[in-house]
């Protein structure tokens, strides 16, 4: 999971990369291993500063005064099975044909196939792990079919199009044509989230944006935007002329399900969709399912108080204990500067970094029977530390509720959970599942219900079904045995490599991996 941006600004004299940092800092939570801005003009030159690390480290106020040029493209990258080495770093560059510059948000499940292709077929070199490059180089090659000096919009669109044809998997993705402009595409399933805005000036010029998430475009005053349909692509000519295109039949209209639940912002809008809004529905029917767990039996008396893991969970759980009619209480208090913990690349450094990451406050759990509430269950690790504060700070028993259904598959679309089998919930029950997080009780969403909270916050009559594989195994894409094989042996090599070195990563990111590219007038 990623976080990207587009822009384009009406007036050829400004630099579009101040606004794209500032873009970046409200997609921070998508992606905090590695940066990247490249920018560029009418002329075509492009601009790059990229590394390892959160935007406002990579993108120092000298680095950012030179990357010059009013059209640009951001990105906020989360590591999955790949290495975190600044290589990896986007946006990706290749200079044939015409120059292209990519941003990619998402996992495409093909990548044996599209590597075999660029070898032995069209023998492009591909010089990292990273998918996004692999579809680049696609891109690229489907745009060199042309054979003309100048591409057009039309031969865009082809090219992009058979990118479609030939890339399966999710990909939300912004990209620049040196000399030409900006252009944007998502995936025929719509799977990974990518909107467009413009902005009108005083002087009636308009500035065009793509972003991850709406409340980028609303924060820059974007009022007018609108989601880029699923097989949909759209272009912003340095003239300031913009096409949108069909480029194939939206196969389903299937967004990732796990944008609402963990990933996304509650102030961002997804498909019509409010998150905020997804998540109080959310707690609505968890606490109708902890109602029917407690069937016969007075809540107030089995309950004392709901308590939020901090911080997505909130919204759900104060939905949940108004529905149950409990008090809600904020029992631990979070350390905002400590990152993601399922992100951290091995079991113990995920069990320290929680107590890092969390205080129990006594006063809240003592001699109470307290239900925890969180987004969701992955590996066990986060909740079975969770469950042991709230037991040491003196709770009686612990109920722990889950706003997500129970996980046990794969997530192949661009979020790296954990594999099958390292998933707490796999081939388990809820009660197995409940004695190995030591929880009195786990309650999880049902399926239908969390399908229900999103659909029932739809505006627009536009998504057919959601993307829910983490749940049920079935892909809308199809049967990815082979991708998950291979995914899970890019682990366990990755793994082996860091036990080998002493658990750490021999691609370990440095605070002064910053790339920079043809900056102008740098020093």
């Amino acid at each position: 999971m990623c976080g990207i941006l587009g822009l384009c600004l009406a007036d050829k004299n400004a630099n579009a990369a101040p606004e794209l940092f500032e873009g970046s800092l409200f997609l921070q939570h998508r992606g905090q291993d590695a940066a990247g801005i490249t920018t560029s003009g009418p002329k075509g030159r492009f601009y790059q500063c990229k590394g390892n690390g959160m935007a406002r480290d990579v993108f120092t106020p000298e680095r950012l005064s030179g990357l010059v040029g009013n059209f640009g493209i951001a990105h906020l990258r989360y590591p999955t099975a790949g290495s975190s080495a600044g290589s990896e770093a986007q946006p990706f560059y290749v200079n044939s044909p015409y120059g292209i510059s990519l941003s990619h948000n998402g996992n495409l499940v093909n990548t044996l196939q599209l590597r075999k292709y660029l070898d032995e077929e069209v023998h492009r070199h591909i010089n990292t792990d990273s998918d996004s490059e692999l579809l680049l180089n696609i891109f690229a090659c489907e745009l060199d079919k042309t054979n003309k000096a100048r591409a057009n919009n039309e031969d865009i669109f082809t090219a992009l199009k058979g990118v479609m044809e030939r890339c399966r998997g999710a990909y939300a993705c912004s990209g620049l044509l040196a000399g030409y402009g900006l252009f944007a595409f998502r995936d025929p399933n719509g799977i990974r989230p990518l909107l467009f805005g413009e902005r009108e000036n005083e002087q009636g010029s308009i500035d065009y944006m793509v972003a991850s998430e709406s409340v980028v475009l609303k924060a820059h005053n974007f009022k007018k935007f609108r989601d880029i349909l699923p097989g949909e692509a759209v272009i912003v000519q340095k003239s300031g002329v913009v096409e949108f295109k069909q480029l194939v039949p939206i196969k389903d209209y299937t967004p990732d399900i796990f944008e609402y639940v963990y990933f996304a912002r509650p102030d961002s809008v997804l498909d019509g969709n409010s998150v905020y809004h997804t998540r109080l529905e959310m707690g609505s029917k968890l606490a109708e399912n902890i109602k029917n767990v407690f069937t016969g039996k007075d809540i107030s008396k089995e309950i004392d108080v709901v308590i939020p893991v901090p911080d997505t969970s909130r919204n759900s759980a104060l939905e949940c204990a108004v529905k149950l009619n409990l008090p809600f209480r904020e029992g631990f208090v979070k350390n905002t500067y400590v990152g993601r913990t399922f992100i951290m690349p091995d079991q113990k450094k995920r069990v320290s970094s929680v107590r890092r990451k969390l205080n129990a406050m006594e006063s809240e759990f003592k001699d109470r029977n307290v239900l925890l509430v969180d987004d969701s269950i992955v590996r066990g690790t986060t909740s079975k530390e969770i469950i042991q504060m709230a037991r040491e700070a003196g709770a009686k028993k612990v109920y722990f509720a889950s706003a997500a259904p129970a996980i046990r598959y794969n997530h192949i679309y661009g979020i790296d959970l954990a594999d099958t089998k390292a998933l707490v919930a796999y081939n388990r029950t809820d009660e197995e599942v409940a004695q190995i997080l030591g929880a009195d009780k786990v309650i999880y969403q049902k399926l239908e219900d969390l399908i229900a909270c999103v659909n029932a916050r739809t505006k627009e009559n536009k998504i057919t079904n959601f993307e829910v594989g983490v749940f049920t195994g079935n892909y809308v894409t199809g049967v990815e045995d082979g991708y998950i094989q291979e995914l899970e042996k890019v682990r366990a090599q990755n793994q082996k490599l860091k036990e080998l070195n002493g658990n750490s990563d021999h691609n370990a990111k440095a605070e002064s991996d910053i790339g920079i590219y043809n900056l102008g007038d740098y020093k």
